[in-house]
């Protein structure tokens, strides 16, 4: 099932001096009059070679330093945790940036629609940039938080923007190799991100994992300003009013608290209060009613809603969410509780557990590269979503068995089956969504696609702390009388070992190690549940996509 959109082609493009380009070359001599652009066989105007290399490499910046931000933190959050004494708040360490990213995030597609791309690309990096200065200069858990919590305000709008420009950079057949060249940004941040937050931690202090993104934050700024041309929107002349209603102002008054709503549940639920309390039902049954009304406002404003009822009716967005869901899920867990378990199992330091994530986080990027290459090979993105989650289940199922005594070869050689897997099914949800869509839909499309992907993240790291929480209270309460999940939450990951006398340590090691196995099992779960949306996902080829329904025209002017 498509969009329901209908495609006329347009008549041939003519350049200032009249001729007609029917090619690459001949756009390429014209350009030396006109706009030193190339167009494609859907009547598109896409960027000179040149400029578009240099988009492309402005784009990697961001990228490199998005991710940066999200994998530094891993290695860092126990000591943050003895600092704050706070064990209670780690879920939020992650969770604030996803939350805040996830409820903006549809709001970032229409404004990518409506506003020049070129500036809400700065703007968000901009904001991305004031809340880690707040993170890095935090007096205490609650300030850090809030800091996680804007710079995921500016995390809303980095990928979903990449993915936007990047379809107004390069033809739809090329973009499978440049989101590779995202993947290897991603990787190479992914390598020292780790590397880099053990060596702030116990070298320095854990803050210059946030102050490092500021002088990179400058040089990405720097080199949009410079080589992006400024891009268009589409509501130049509009009435303010009118502006204003294209962004569905009512769908993100109710999206944005049911969601916050649907994260205090869970960050609360078994852990701060028990399940059946009060507070925890009256979140769960606002989340429900304020998701019931915001699913009905985009019913009632169809087109002009957040999420367009044509896009959200396409069966491989559908499947898409589903998809993404599952797998980063079950990836964002796996990333944030295997260096704790490194830092508390095998006792190791901040840098010793950054570095051996390594087998995980380049095995990761190797699958990256790998289906980005094999997807403009083939043609196909569905066989690689179909492999992903068939591989990285089984992967994360293998880490499920580790244990404190697990040898070197096992906790190497497991990580390297979920980060491969993982790898090749990362880049398949926004092919997914750049094919199936018109170039006037990408923004939304990859929106929504995005929005699922960090809610995945959001919700289940916040499931993963209530496992974790739960389960060392239940264990450790033999060892330890009076012990409750409130005082392992106020306890820093590695001040646990003080608790109990050398004898027991070997105990307490068994059950944390068991709490984590719980955490590992229900990404195992989570990972094989993507694959339901994988089987749904559409077989549409790349190559051939984009003249079926592309947008016809470049973009008017506007603000």
């Amino acid at each position: 099932m498509t969009s329901p959109t209908t495609s006329t082609m347009p008549p041939p493009t003519t350049t200032s001096n009249g001729s007609t380009p029917t090619d690459i070359e001949k756009t390429s001599q014209s350009d030396k009059s006109a706009d030193n652009t190339t167009q494609s066989e859907d009547g598109f105007q896409y960027p000179s070679a040149k400029s578009a290399n240099a988009v492309i490499l402005a784009l990697c910046i961001v990228i490199f330093l998005s991710a940066l931000d999200r994998l530094i933190v891993a290695t860092a959050i126990p000591q943050m945790t003895n600092e704050f004494h706070s064990l209670d708040d780690i879920g939020w360490y992650g969770s604030a940036f996803l939350l805040t990213s996830c409820c903006l995030l549809l709001l970032a597609g229409r404004i990518y629609t409506y506003y020049s791309p070129k500036m809400v690309f700065l703007i968000v990096i901009v904001i991305f940039e004031i809340g880690s200065l707040i993170c890095a200069t935090a007096p205490n858990s609650t300030v850090f938080i809030v800091g996680r919590a804007i710079a995921g305000i500016g995390g809303a709008g980095v990928m979903n923007g990449a993915v936007t420009l990047l379809s107004c950079t390069v033809p739809l057949a090329k973009r499978a190799k440049y989101q590779g060249m995202f993947g290897a940004a991603f990787g190479l941040a992914s390598v020292v991100g780790p590397l880099l937050g053990g060596v702030f931690t116990t070298k320095v202090t854990w803050r210059w994992c946030f102050y490092i993104n500021l002088p990179i934050g400058a040089v990405a700024i720097a080199v949009i300003a410079v080589a992006m041309k400024a891009m268009p929107g589409e509501n130049k002349g509009m009435p303010l009013k009118q502006k204003f209603l294209q962004l569905d102002p009512l769908g993100a008054l109710l999206i944005i608290p049911s969601l916050i709503c649907l994260l205090l549940a869970l960050q609360w639920g078994g852990a701060k209060y028990d399940w059946t309390s009060g507070r925890v039902i009256a979140l769960l049954v606002v989340f429900a009613v304020l998701f019931v009304a915001f699913c009905l406002v985009q019913v009632f404003m169809r087109e002009n809603a957040t999420i367009p009822l044509h896009i959200i009716k396409n069966r491989s967005i559908l499947a898409a969410q589903l998809y993404v869901f599952c797998l980063n899920g079950s990836f964002n867990v796996v990333v944030f509780y295997v260096p704790l378990w490194f830092q508390v199992i095998q006792n190791v330091n901040a840098i010793d557990s950054g570095i051996r994530t390594f087998p995980l986080i380049l095995s990761m990027v190797v699958g990256i590269i790998a289906s980005g290459v094999l997807t403009g090979k083939i043609g196909y993105y569905t066989p690689l979503a179909y492999a992903a989650s068939i591989i990285a289940p089984i992967g994360i199922g293998l880490m499920a068995t580790w244990k404190p005594d697990t040898s070197k070869g096992m906790w190497i050689g497991y990580q390297i089956v979920v980060g491969f897997g993982n790898g090749i099914g990362f880049s398949q949800a926004n092919m997914a969504a750049q094919t199936v869509l018109r170039r006037r839909d990408v923004p939304t499309g990859a929106s929504i696609v995005q929005f699922c992907q960090l809610l995945g993240g959001t919700v289940f790291i916040a499931v993963g702390q209530n496992l974790l929480t739960s389960s060392l209270a239940a264990g450790l309460a033999p060892l330890v009388p009076g012990l409750d999940a409130r005082t392992v939450g106020n306890l820093g990951a590695v001040e646990l070992r003080n608790l109990v006398v050398p004898d027991q340590l070997d105990a307490l090691l068994n059950v944390y190690n068991d709490a984590i196995r719980q955490i590992f099992l229900m990404a195992a779960g989570l990972a094989s549940a993507a694959g339901l949306g994988a089987l749904g996902l559409e077989w549409k080829n790349v190559n051939k996509a984009e003249k079926e329904h592309g947008e016809t025209k470049a973009p008017q002017e506007g603000v």
